[in-house]
């Protein structure tokens, strides 16, 4: 693994070492083509197969079969010769696919002839009152603890919400010997009956043997509340009781740990900040990347492979990320193309690994009263501001969020808008009666992620830069 990029060029240009980037970079160098890998964590993996060449988590039976798919991809991409950084912060990437990051506390620019997002996913903002104590996490980071260290609760664990990987990080709790005290299912009532007509799809998918059984060992060890309507923390500086509304009745029991989860939504700042083209996604409820069938964006040259590019899971992770690498492949290299699966193999492989995903999105979409806070609860973390004050700054002229910016300073924070991004546009758009696609998203611009200027300044200098700047 090298320190800093080894070129000021390269052919293609993957960035986010999770499933899609390790496939599409791997594909990539294995044509030939001159390869970068650029990643923000410690090893390969992304968050799905996180600290997958590290976990002290040695019995495969405790994370399950799925996670140790990461495995062969790491392998298959280390038998290339692409260049691999990780603890690389990738902070800007322009139209021109030219890519600014830092490495080891400084930065510097790389060209491109063609880049593929592999950002990945972010936890979906699960903004409840209370949900800023310390106590209170995400089932994702819980899930990092995991996978990078064995840590697992070992006091009264609260697990709320819904989706998939919550019933997945609960089995991998119990398998290690963590504790969980009860689990609270947000799922509307309702969202079966919205799923019915997509069962069939689901029942003869990967998903449907594996989640089953999923819940049956969970279900078997731990109390669980389902059609839980009302959900909120509390605690003087500390977590110390969880309470919540199922059946009309209201509850509220000790917790030392409340791990949230309602789902994951595409990662898009990067490809905002590049200018790529964005619609709202109103069965996810986000934004997603506007793309053609090998995930190429409205920007010339770039591409968007993964969860990035639309939730969709590892395996069609995989394939998307095969897919935009043998676009690329086809336009800087086509007698090498003939070497790898075509595009209509390829096609094939992804609706087969996307199948029953309809029915997962319409099942766990999440009710407006997780997504839509009210009152005092804290919007913004990062510049403490409510949903009263948003709905504040709306009623004396605030139109959409880089107005607020202006009024509340929202998304201007270190997490530049991850964490409140979709919050405020939903908030926003229901307060004035409109769509969120009219509403819109942050402006988005470089630097996407926090950098210091002692990395600016590390950036290599030519004769020319200095003039520009220094008066003779």
């Amino acid at each position: 693994m090298t320190v800093a990029p080894k070129r000021e060029d390269y052919d293609v240009v993957v960035i986010g070492a999770g499933p899609a980037g390790l496939a599409a970079a791997a594909t990539s160098a294995e044509a030939g083509l001159s390869t970068l890998l650029l990643d923000e964590n410690v090893g390969p993996g992304g968050q799905v197969f996180r600290a997958i060449s590290s976990t002290p988590v040695t019995d495969r039976n405790q994370l399950g079969a799925d996670y140790w798919v990461g495995a062969d991809l790491v392998q298959s991409l280390r038998a290339t010769s692409a260049e691999v950084i990780h603890r690389a912060t990738v902070w800007s990437l322009d139209r021109n696919l030219e890519i600014a990051v830092s490495v080891g506390g400084a930065s510097a620019f790389v060209k491109a002839q063609r880049v593929i997002l592999a950002t990945g996913a972010l936890e979906r903002p699960f903004p409840i009152p209370g949900w800023t104590l310390p106590g209170v996490m995400t089932a994702g980071a819980a899930q990092t603890m995991l996978k990078s260290s064995a840590l697992v609760p070992d006091g009264r664990t609260v697990i709320a919400g819904q989706g998939p990987l919550l019933w997945l990080l609960a089995a991998q709790i119990l398998r290690l010997g963590g504790r969980i005290d009860r689990i609270l299912d947000t799922t509307e009532r309702g969202n079966y009956f919205a799923a019915l007509p997509h069962a069939f799809a689901f029942l003869t998918s990967p998903y449907f043997a594996k989640g089953l059984a999923m819940m049956r060992e969970v279900k078997a060890k731990v109390q669980v509340v389902s059609g839980v309507a009302e959900l909120s923390a509390a605690g003087d500086g500390q977590l110390a009781s969880v309470s919540y509304v199922a059946g009309g009745k209201r509850e509220t029991i000790p917790a030392d740990l409340l791990l949230l989860h309602q789902g994951v939504v595409p990662n898009v700042n990067l490809a905002m900040s590049a200018g790529v083209e964005h619609r709202w996604d109103d069965l996810q409820l986000c934004w997603s990347p506007v793309l053609d069938a090998s995930g190429s964006s409205s920007v010339a040259g770039i591409a968007i492979a993964g969860d990035g590019a639309g939730i969709g899971g590892a395996s069609a992770a995989v394939v998307r990320g095969r897919i935009a690498a043998r676009a690329a492949v086809e336009a800087l290299a086509p007698a090498a193309a003939a070497k790898f699966p075509s595009m209509a193999a390829l096609r094939t492989d992804l609706a087969k690994a996307e199948r029953g995903r309809i029915f997962l999105d319409t099942l766990f979409r999440p009710a407006p009263q997780f997504r839509i806070p009210s009152g005092d609860t804290i919007v913004c973390r990062c510049e403490e501001v409510t949903a009263k004050d948003v709905l504040h700054s709306v009623a004396i002229g605030a139109t959409g969020p880089n107005q607020l910016k202006a009024y509340r300073r929202t998304g201007m924070g270190p997490c530049q808008g991850r964490l409140c991004g979709l919050t405020v546009t939903e908030l926003m758009a229901q307060a004035r009666g409109k769509s969120p696609q009219e509403i819109g998203y942050y402006r988005l611009r470089a630097p996407v992620k926090p950098i210091t200027l002692a990395e600016l300044a590390a950036v290599p200098k030519s004769e020319v830069d200095v003039k520009a700047v220094v008066r003779g």
